[in-house]
């Protein structure tokens, strides 16, 4: 396959602002994550992008992400995370297919995962709605401490992810992942658990989410541009 340059470009300058976003909070980059959201994006995208050196990418759906998996068999050190919402009917297929789960908002589905006893445990987020919206998954903030009860010993709860109501800038998105590093920090003394991670910051934000202490930034648009073209044959 040629080398996608367009992509690689947009995934370098992506990787620069994430370490000047660090810099500017005083943080070590390289523990920032980067997630690509390749949810509707073919394949081939995926591939390009793989080949230009992303290793994570993110997936709404769980019976496209299994077709993807199937498709890119070849590819090494991927790893594959699900962003979106996951039904408990479909949490034993899940367990097994992705390296962490994001999505974790309810404890009828932390007991699910937990039932589906994958080896090793699945690696899960707690998704944590902090703007109210009825339109959005994800547990309230007083709620989540009751998923952690719920899941302890069972699956591993890495740390929290949020999606704050749509902002006109930036900035604006800043309390909610401020909200979430304060919630995240009262969790761990609270549960005894390390709860490492933040998943928080997309395209028009990610900056501001990791001057607010996110560990993983979730990006599509930014790195896979509005449309992707392989071969000059252009898709969606």
């Amino acid at each position: 396959m040629a080398i996608d340059h367009a992509l690689e470009e947009r995934l370098t300058i992506v990787q620069a602002r994430i370490g000047a976003a660090a810099y500017k909070a005083k943080r070590d980059p390289a523990p920032i994550r980067l997630v690509l959201a390749s949810k509707t994006q073919p394949s081939e995208a995926i591939r390009a992008a793989w080949h230009a050196g992303a290793r994570d990418f993110g997936e709404n759906y769980v019976q496209e992400a299994i077709a993807k998996r199937a498709e890119l068999a070849d590819l090494t050190e991927i790893r594959w995370h699900l962003i979106g919402h996951l039904q408990t009917n479909k949490a034993k297929t899940a367990a097994n297919a992705f390296a962490l789960i994001h999505s974790v908002d309810s404890v009828r589905l932390a007991e699910a995962l937990a039932r589906a006893q994958p080896s090793p445990r699945v690696h899960t987020l707690i998704e944590v709605n902090l703007g109210g919206e009825a339109s959005k998954t994800g547990v309230a903030p007083h709620s989540a401490i009751a998923i952690l009860d719920a899941a302890r010993g069972k699956i591993e709860v890495d740390g929290l992810m949020t999606i704050p109501p749509p902002s006109p800038t930036a900035e604006a998105a800043r309390p909610y992942f401020a909200r979430l590093r304060e919630l995240r920090d009262r969790l761990a003394i609270q549960s005894g658990l390390a709860l490492s991670e933040l998943s928080m910051g997309m395209t028009d934000d990610f900056e501001v989410a990791i001057e607010e202490g996110a560990t993983m930034v979730r990006i599509g648009r930014a790195v896979f541009g509005e449309r992707f073209s392989v071969n000059t044959q252009t898709k969606k």
